[in-house]
């Protein structure tokens, strides 16, 4: 038997197992077969991915009753990992766009985490949503990332989906998977660019002297394949607006890959965009780019879209999020800048 876990694209919100039966294996119900190889997996959601297409064998979708056969090749993509600590319901503004009975769709603000992790156990997206949605299953079942398929840094502001039944959630998992989904990104860029548009192409993976970064291997023999498409919006003197298109969803893609190319995102501190890396040594210019830290206390990173297919209706689905107050803000303290009215005061 030769079983293997693949990582995923989305920090690890669902996991790819990719299992080769035994030459000598009996005939046995696909559902009974994985439940006694995949740890923590409970049949029911072994099922809860069959129902959603999530279970290939010889990359055909099958369903729990199909039996298991020698040499078949069997792949599956669970939606979520278990629960690690004790998920505490809050009731935490949240600022919902859109819900209906099978997702939702939530813009959040910078500073908030997604999920509860070490040194993050409280105060998290999903604590608000364990309280807003303390009534369904998928919310009081145990798992540790409720209704996730994606995230966003914390600091990073913008649209997030939720699935509200399992179901659901197998279904936006495998979008996700696929790389079917539509993600759209606005951020403040130091430096200005030759061409308009642009591809970063360079596999992902940790910072061999800082675990808690991220860097980018050129050749290829570390990390994760990961390809950023970014477009050019508005040229602010020093800084860029430009949109990033993901058509991979490492972590922390957006930041390292901008980082890598010499235009770290403004004022990222873990990626040196947080010191005055274009400009003037006009004591003037440094207080106004304080300034604008000061405004901006993150990086500028904004998701500002999200598309994807209902999974329920199968319908086209689009969300459009408004840039946040911090953003608009530098912005707009750029454009006076170029303009030529700001005091630098």
């Amino acid at each position: 038997m030769k079983e293997e876990i693949i990582e995923n694209e989305e920090n690890e919100l669902f996991e790819h197992y990719r299992i080769e039966v035994d030459p000598g294996q009996k005939p046995l119900r696909v559902d009974k077969f994985l439940v006694n190889r995949i740890e923590n997996a409970s049949r029911s959601k072994i099922q809860s991915a069959a129902d959603a297409d999530n279970i290939l064998v010889n990359k055909k979708p099958v369903k729990s009753n199909y039996k298991v056969k020698p040499n078949d090749i069997i792949s599956i993509v669970m939606a979520y990992p278990p629960r690690e600590i004790e998920l505490i319901p809050e009731d935490i503004p949240i600022n919902i766009v859109y819900e209906d009975d099978d997702l939702v769709i939530v813009n959040k603000k910078p500073g908030m985490v997604v999920h509860p992790s070490y040194g993050h156990y409280t105060g998290t997206l999903v604590n608000a949503m364990m309280f807003h949605l303390k009534d369904l299953p998928l919310f009081n079942n145990g798992d540790m990332r409720p209704g996730l398929v994606h995230r966003i840094d914390k600091n990073t502001s913008g649209l997030l989906v939720l699935a509200k039944t399992e179901q659901a959630l197998n279904k936006l998992a495998k979008q996700f998977f696929d790389k079917t989904t539509e993600r759209r990104y606005h951020a403040l860029v130091w430096g200005t660019f030759e061409e308009k548009e642009g591809t970063i192409t360079g596999h992902i993976g940790r910072n061999t002297k800082n675990r808690k970064v991220m860097q980018v291997f050129s050749d290829g023999s570390q990390g994760k394949h990961a390809v950023t498409h970014y477009k050019v919006l508005e040229e602010l003197g020093y800084i860029t607006l430009v949109e990033c298109r993901l058509e991979t969803g490492r972590t922390h893609q957006i930041r390292v890959h901008f980082q890598h190319i010499g235009h770290p995102l403004f004022n990222d501190f873990e990626y040196g965009g947080d010191q005055i890396l274009k400009g003037t040594t006009f004591t003037k210019y440094k207080q106004f780019v304080q300034n604008c830290f000061d405004i901006l206390p993150r990086q500028a990173l904004h998701a500002k879209t999200l598309g994807f297919m209902h999974p329920s209706t199968k319908e086209s689905m689009r969300f459009d999020s408004e840039i946040p107050d911090d953003m608009t803000m530098v912005i707009e303290k750029w454009r006076r800048y170029l303009s030529g009215r700001e005091s630098f005061e």
